[in-house]
């Protein structure tokens, strides 16, 4: 789904992959599941989806035919555990990666495999992280058949999708193109307006300087959001009331961005006081089969 006053988007597959992973494990397992092992698709049953006693139920195909026996979560923490926890009710081998400065976490003891990245010590943990060649290099030495994003890091990286994409590995979530598509806020916002749904005043594209943040603030006034362009979590945002404010956040929210996402690009949108925040779930799979989760007020 698309939140056109908060321009985030949360998906499984065939949208962006951060609603996906903002779910419960129920749905992580859910979705591994359909992955098939023998190319024939799976019938799902969900309790995220019930309502009076009754569940939902639809068909997932995974997004390559290769068979998925070895999982790698690209990510760390809760993320990485609830992963493996899905994966191994699965009967699937599971993968951790992590800097030197991460190799004492829970994540890294729960993996079947555990590898570390960054070990010449050049990046900084974050950093290592958001190191595509290196992850995919490291899936690929170790035969990984998948990999899960998580959320945050590179699960809206279009370029991650497509390295993964190019190596013979499963991404689990959207292809490439739709990762590029709505993992750039200000590409969903576009796209929003296309399809004419209503979007909060905003920025036309990325907004690069403090001095164009101010010009679009008095043309729309105050309170205004600075938002990255990219990732989600709520990293990267500055409640701006006033020209000093928006100055010094748009500033800090870059940093923030840049230092988690790796992209430091930036968006304004009005701010919407004492909003309502309603949101459909949906979830497809690349043969055009889609659900939604009904609604739910956040």
């Amino acid at each position: 789904s698309i939140s056109p006053l908060t321009g985030s988007t949360k998906t499984p597959r065939g949208l962006p992959n951060s609603l996906f992973s903002s779910l419960p494990i129920r749905m992580t397992s859910a979705w591994l599941r359909s992955a098939p092992r023998s190319g024939r698709p799976h019938v799902l049953t969900t309790s995220a989806a019930r309502r009076g006693g009754s569940s939902l139920r639809f068909r997932c195909f995974a997004s390559s035919s290769r068979p998925i026996k070895k999982v790698m979560a690209a990510n760390r923490g809760e993320i990485a555990i609830r992963i493996f926890r899905a994966a191994k009710e699965l009967g699937m081998d599971t993968v951790a990666i992590y800097p030197q400065q991460d190799r004492r976490n829970l994540h890294v003891r729960k993996a079947d495999e555990s590898f570390q990245l960054n070990v010449d010590g050049k990046l900084g943990p974050v950093e290592a992280y958001l190191n595509i060649d290196e992850i995919i290099d490291i899936a690929l030495k170790h035969d990984v058949d998948a990999i899960h994003p998580g959320y945050g890091f590179l699960s809206e990286r279009g370029e991650f999708t497509a390295a993964c994409e190019n190596a013979g590995i499963t991404f689990i979530g959207p292809s490439s193109q739709a990762v590029d598509q709505m993992g750039s806020k200000t590409e969903a916002r576009e796209l929003a307006a296309k399809a004419n749904v209503p979007v909060v005043p905003g920025s036309d594209g990325v907004v690069r300087t403090v001095e164009e943040a101010l010009a679009f603030a008095e043309t729309v006034g105050y309170p205004i959001m600075a938002k990255a362009a990219f990732g989600g979590g709520g990293r990267g945002m500055r409640l701006c009331r006033s020209k000093d404010e928006l100055a010094e956040g748009f500033v800090a929210a870059s940093s923030e961005a840049r230092a988690a996402f790796g992209d430091g690009s930036m968006f304004l949108e009005k701010f919407v006081v004492n909003p309502r925040h309603i949101e459909v779930q949906i979830m497809g799979d690349k043969y055009g089969n889609h659900v939604h989760l009904f609604e739910r007020d956040c």
